[in-house]
């Protein structure tokens, strides 16, 4: 895709009605019509979707397509890598960028940056986390499992819902749209890890219709229009459990103040990823000593 037709498409959506189109995706895809399997079977070939891993594998299965995309897998389908040590990756997807940050500025794509205390919706009394560590932002494709999972043991201390645009979250997109993550609408879960403060986001896009967390059901679409902020006293999650849930597609993005974490030498921009794969891995207390704040 040449630059001045990423420029244009990224114009047009500036002026595209993200919320209609998506709440008209979140009902459309409820539905349960004669068109719902020919739907289905039209998304696997045109994506090739591998619906041999999918616990369910026929259209006939699905009570919906909303049913079919969050459709869960086989288990022992994603391996988690196994060391306290080790961090994995959250979803299926292409990484988009992974590298460390610093002076609260995060790489978004080449010659665009975006601020991580905006993106953490203000929440600024997390240590470094807003400030610097290591990030991995990872593109869910529409072929992809869509349920994300946790990349290290942690327990949950807030969950903050910033609402916002809707823009597509496409590699394109990062390209050409400033401030693409922090302007759209997000899901911010923040864990206590051995390694420090982590926090996994989970950002909207057009047709992301809804994003649904394990602790409290769906969250958007909500109708606020204010950053929302709630406390989770005593949930514990393991590396591997299921974290949320995208109702279509969009990007997970993992934050870790530990800078102790190297990533793993062989990951590269736009390289596939599978869940549970490992990321990178704390080099200074592998027996699990916390980093100090």
């Amino acid at each position: 895709m040449n630059t001045l037709w990423k420029h244009c498409k990224g114009f047009l959506f500036c002026l595209f009605p993200h919320h209609l189109v998506s709440r008209i995706t979140y009902w459309a895809t409820r539905q349960n019509t004669f068109l719902k399997n020919p739907a289905i079977r039209l998304f696997i070939r045109a994506f090739d979707v591998d619906m041999r891993e999918a616990i369910s594998s026929e259209p006939e299965d699905y009570a919906n397509f909303d049913e079919f995309f969050t459709r869960r897998l086989v288990p022992g389908a994603r391996p988690i890598a196994a060391g306290a040590n080790v961090i994995v990756s959250p979803a299926d997807g292409r990484i988009s960028q992974i590298s460390e940050y610093a002076s609260h500025r995060a790489i978004q794509a080449k010659g665009r940056w975006f601020s991580v205390r905006e993106l953490l919706g203000g929440a600024l009394e997390y240590g470094r986390l807003c400030e610097r560590g290591k990030f991995a932002t990872i593109y869910l494709s529409p072929k992809n499992y869509h349920r994300v999972h946790m990349p290290l043991d942690g327990t949950l201390v807030e969950m903050i819902h910033v609402p916002g645009r809707l823009f597509s979250v496409a590699p394109y997109a990062a390209e050409v749209i400033d401030n693409l993550y922090t302007r759209n609408e997000r899901v911010i879960s923040i864990f206590e890890t051995r390694l420090g403060w982590m926090a996994v986001v989970m950002v909207g896009a057009v047709n992301v219709a809804a994003i649904e967390m394990a602790w409290e059901g769906m969250v958007t679409p909500s109708g606020r229009k204010t950053v929302q902020r709630k406390k989770y006293p005593g949930v514990k999650l393991e590396k591997g459990d299921e974290l949320g849930i995208f109702h279509m597609g969009s990007t997970a993005i993992v934050l870790l103040e530990s800078t102790s974490v190297e990533w793993e030498s062989g990951l590269r921009l736009q390289q596939p990823l599978v869940m549970g794969q490992a990321l990178g891995r704390d080099t200074v207390s592998p027996q699990g000593t916390p980093e100090a704040s």
